[in-house]
């Protein structure tokens, strides 16, 4: 019994999530990849760092099927990548624009890269070298000559 009920939850569950799959009839070849390069490059606003594609968010699925639709309608990339970041800011894109807004984005890992280069020539110029002299008694620079005339 308890392995038929095993095997009815393991099959409601895999049927379940086959229903979920968006399936989408495009008019074009083109059309379809421009699809899939707009929701791979799209990020979903509730995942955060998943694309549309990958996600299963109730809300993925919801601009998925915005995007097919806007596809649809002759909308050009741009103009759906707008429309996205005109309704979920920014956020949405995976590579957001250079602005103002995002220059420490863009900038700020080679900034902190440079100063901590910075920092390590600085720390190594700065520290000297330390020659230790050593001296060695009478016994062992003989213990040492005997040694180097073994060799």
């Amino acid at each position: 019994m308890k392995y038929l009920i095993f095997i009815l939850l393991f099959t409601v569950a895999f049927t379940t999530t086959a229903w979920e799959t968006d399936t989408y009839v495009f008019h074009d070849e083109v059309t379809e990849i421009r699809y899939k390069s707009l929701v791979k490059e799209l990020r979903c606003p509730k995942c955060q760092n998943q694309n549309l594609a990958d996600s299963n968010s109730p809300i993925a699925a919801d601009l998925r099927r915005e995007v097919y639709q806007l596809l649809e309608q002759g909308k050009s990339d741009g103009e759906i990548v707008d429309f996205m970041v005109n309704r979920y800011g920014e956020f949405v894109l995976y590579r957001p624009k250079v602005s103002s807004l995002t220059y420490i984005l863009w900038f700020g890992p080679a900034f902190l890269l440079l100063i901590g280069v910075i920092v390590v020539v600085q720390i190594l110029r700065k520290k000297p070298i330390k020659k230790e002299t050593v001296t060695l008694s009478k016994e062992q620079k003989n213990k040492l000559a005997q040694i180097l005339k073994d060799k």
